[in-house]
């Protein structure tokens, strides 16, 4: 496959990153379901969806670039700028995990205190999960799906004309504004306007947080397994429960606030030397 650039002007590439919400967001409205998002017709009309947009996107980047020419035009082949590549895969898809792991060491000690880790031992239960349509759309389909699309196809049209620096804080506005989808969910289901909108508005924030994270992961490592499974980690364990904590007792609350404490400060020292590009063999992306 040909070495290609992406050289269209700034309105072009943020006009891009546009169409690429839309049609993914659209994509899952184009059914006339009224069965609930979480009714296994509706989840399986949605995974169509996705996967045709998902199919589409590299054409419609394929369009926006222009083929490198000649030597002082330098360029990379469109599977890498997707961060689809072999070299560093490996560690791509171990390094990160952890890295994300030592962030959640506080939820994680939450979790070992409520009896989870009994629960993770047993085999029937992760026979259920990946036979559950709702387990497998938010721990692998909605994470693969969101960071090809929010990462893969739109870093390459934005990285250009804004720098990796501030494509890492822009990028994720797309992700972020794209969750307000589910507020039409929470109407539906009963909820009123007002609560539907503060509860969207709150997930808009932390989302938009997440993505500058994932963001920085596929811009460190050149590989869209990194921020994937990175985000189906953070999707498994949820918002942290900080009220859960401040009601346990002592000497459990000061445990817990203790490794919160640590997991954000060891996440901290170790984000840059864990996410080292030449771990990853990225060339691509200069963060």
């Amino acid at each position: 496959m040909e070495d290609v650039n992406f050289e269209i002007s700034k309105f072009a590439s943020i006009s891009g990153c546009f169409v690429l919400a839309i049609a993914y967001v659209g994509s899952l409205y184009i059914w006339k379901d009224t069965l609930g998002r979480d009714h296994s017709t509706t989840i399986k009309h949605r995974f169509i969806s996705v996967g045709i947009v998902c199919s589409i996107a590299p054409i419609f980047l394929w369009l926006c670039s222009s083929p490198a020419h000649s030597d002082t035009d330098k360029g990379t082949s469109l599977p890498q700028w997707l961060g689809l590549k072999m070299e560093g895969l490996i560690p791509a898809s171990i390094i990160p995990l952890f890295l994300t792991i030592i962030l959640f060491l506080g939820p994680l000690g939450l979790h070992y205190m409520d009896g989870m880790f009994h629960v993770y031992k047993d085999l029937e239960y992760w026979k259920h999960n990946w036979t559950s349509l709702i387990w497998l759309r938010n721990h692998v389909v909605a994470p693969l799906s969101e960071e090809f699309i929010f990462r893969g196809c739109m870093l390459p049209l934005l990285v250009p004309h804004l720098g990796t620096g501030k494509a890492v804080f822009v990028t994720p506005l797309f992700f972020g504004v794209a969750h307000f989808h589910h507020m039409m969910g929470s109407i539906q289901a009963g909820e009123s306007v007002q609560r539907a909108l503060l509860k969207s508005a709150f997930q808009f924030t932390y989302t938009t947080i997440f993505g500058a994270y994932s963001c920085f992961l596929f811009l460190r490592t050149g590989h869209l397994v990194a921020p994937t499974i990175a985000h189906s980690f953070c999707n498994y364990m949820g918002f942290p429960a900080f009220d859960e904590v401040l009601h346990k007792r002592n000497p459990a609350k000061l445990i817990l606030i203790g490794l919160f404490i640590l997991g954000l400060g060891s996440w901290t020292y170790w984000l840059y030397p864990l996410t080292d590009p030449n771990i990853y063999s990225n060339s691509l992306y200069d963060l």
